[in-house]
Protein backbone atom coordinates (compact mmCIF):
# COMPACT_ATOMS: atom_id res chain seq x y z
CA UNK A 1 0.00 0.00 0.00
CA UNK A 2 1.57 3.23 -1.15
CA UNK A 3 1.06 6.50 0.66
CA UNK A 4 1.78 8.43 -2.53
CA UNK A 5 -0.61 11.35 -3.03
CA UNK A 6 -1.64 12.74 -6.41
CA UNK A 7 -1.83 16.51 -6.52
CA UNK A 8 -3.70 19.05 -8.59
CA UNK A 9 -4.83 22.63 -8.10
CA UNK A 10 -7.65 21.56 -5.77
CA UNK A 11 -5.48 19.88 -3.12
CA UNK A 12 -1.99 21.43 -3.54
CA UNK A 13 -2.45 24.07 -0.84
CA UNK A 14 -3.89 21.69 1.76
CA UNK A 15 -1.51 18.78 1.07
CA UNK A 16 1.73 20.68 0.43
CA UNK A 17 1.65 24.28 1.60
CA UNK A 18 -0.21 23.59 4.84
CA UNK A 19 1.53 20.28 5.61
CA UNK A 20 2.90 19.82 9.12
CA UNK A 21 5.73 17.65 7.75
CA UNK A 22 8.15 18.14 4.86
CA UNK A 23 6.79 17.25 1.41
CA UNK A 24 8.52 15.80 -1.63
CA UNK A 25 6.66 16.71 -4.83
CA UNK A 26 7.47 14.81 -8.03
CA UNK A 27 6.70 17.14 -10.95
CA UNK A 28 6.25 14.71 -13.86
CA UNK A 29 4.34 13.96 -17.08
CA UNK A 30 3.21 10.62 -18.57
CA UNK A 31 5.21 11.08 -21.80
CA UNK A 32 8.49 11.75 -19.94
CA UNK A 33 10.84 8.73 -20.07
CA UNK A 34 13.11 9.91 -17.20
CA UNK A 35 9.94 10.45 -15.12
CA UNK A 36 9.03 6.80 -15.62
CA UNK A 37 12.57 5.78 -14.65
CA UNK A 38 12.43 7.66 -11.34
CA UNK A 39 8.79 6.77 -10.51
CA UNK A 40 9.60 3.49 -8.68
CA UNK A 41 12.14 5.32 -6.50
CA UNK A 42 9.56 7.98 -5.61
CA UNK A 43 7.05 5.23 -4.75
CA UNK A 44 9.64 3.47 -2.51
CA UNK A 45 10.39 6.75 -0.73
CA UNK A 46 6.66 7.23 -0.04
CA UNK A 47 6.60 3.88 1.77
CA UNK A 48 9.99 4.12 3.48
CA UNK A 49 9.47 7.64 4.83
CA UNK A 50 5.79 7.32 5.76
CA UNK A 51 5.07 9.36 8.87
CA UNK A 52 8.19 11.52 8.38
CA UNK A 53 7.73 12.85 4.86
CA UNK A 54 4.74 13.32 2.61
CA UNK A 55 5.44 12.19 -0.97
CA UNK A 56 3.27 13.50 -3.80
CA UNK A 57 3.13 13.51 -7.60
CA UNK A 58 1.95 16.42 -9.72
CA UNK A 59 1.27 15.88 -13.43
CA UNK A 60 2.65 19.01 -15.11
CA UNK A 61 0.45 18.48 -18.18
CA UNK A 62 -2.68 18.69 -16.02
CA UNK A 63 -1.41 21.34 -13.57
CA UNK A 64 0.89 23.49 -15.66
CA UNK A 65 0.06 26.62 -13.69
CA UNK A 66 1.50 25.09 -10.52
CA UNK A 67 4.63 23.92 -12.32
CA UNK A 68 5.08 27.44 -13.73
CA UNK A 69 4.50 29.05 -10.32
CA UNK A 70 7.40 27.05 -8.88
CA UNK A 71 9.69 27.59 -11.86
CA UNK A 72 9.69 23.99 -13.04
CA UNK A 73 11.45 24.08 -16.42
CA UNK A 74 12.44 20.44 -16.81
CA UNK A 75 10.99 17.19 -15.64
CA UNK A 76 11.31 15.16 -13.60
CA UNK A 77 11.90 17.74 -10.91
CA UNK A 78 11.55 16.76 -7.28
CA UNK A 79 10.63 19.74 -5.13
CA UNK A 80 11.27 19.68 -1.39
CA UNK A 81 8.73 21.76 0.52
CA UNK A 82 9.04 22.68 4.17
CA UNK A 83 6.79 25.06 6.10
CA UNK A 84 4.87 25.91 2.94
CA UNK A 85 7.88 26.90 0.85
CA UNK A 86 9.89 25.08 -1.79
CA UNK A 87 13.35 24.92 -0.19
CA UNK A 88 15.17 22.71 -2.69
CA UNK A 89 14.88 20.92 -6.02
CA UNK A 90 16.41 17.86 -7.60
CA UNK A 91 16.26 17.78 -11.40
CA UNK A 92 16.48 14.64 -13.49
CA UNK A 93 16.42 10.90 -12.92
CA UNK A 94 19.03 10.81 -10.19
CA UNK A 95 20.08 7.91 -7.93
CA UNK A 96 18.00 7.26 -4.82
CA UNK A 97 21.04 7.97 -2.63
CA UNK A 98 21.22 11.54 -3.96
CA UNK A 99 17.54 12.12 -3.19
CA UNK A 100 17.89 10.62 0.29
CA UNK A 101 20.92 12.79 1.09
CA UNK A 102 18.84 15.91 0.41
CA UNK A 103 15.82 14.57 2.26
CA UNK A 104 17.87 13.63 5.33
CA UNK A 105 19.26 17.15 5.45
CA UNK A 106 15.76 18.62 5.69
CA UNK A 107 14.36 15.89 7.92
CA UNK A 108 17.24 16.02 10.41
CA UNK A 109 17.70 19.76 10.60
CA UNK A 110 15.64 22.66 11.73
CA UNK A 111 15.99 24.39 8.38
CA UNK A 112 12.96 26.56 7.68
Amino acid sequence: MSSLLHLDSTNFTSEVLKSEMPVLVDFWAPWCAPCRIIAPVVEELAVDYEGKLKVCKLNTDESGELAAKYGIRGIPTLGVFKNGEMVDTIVGAVPRSMIEDKLKYYLNSHVN
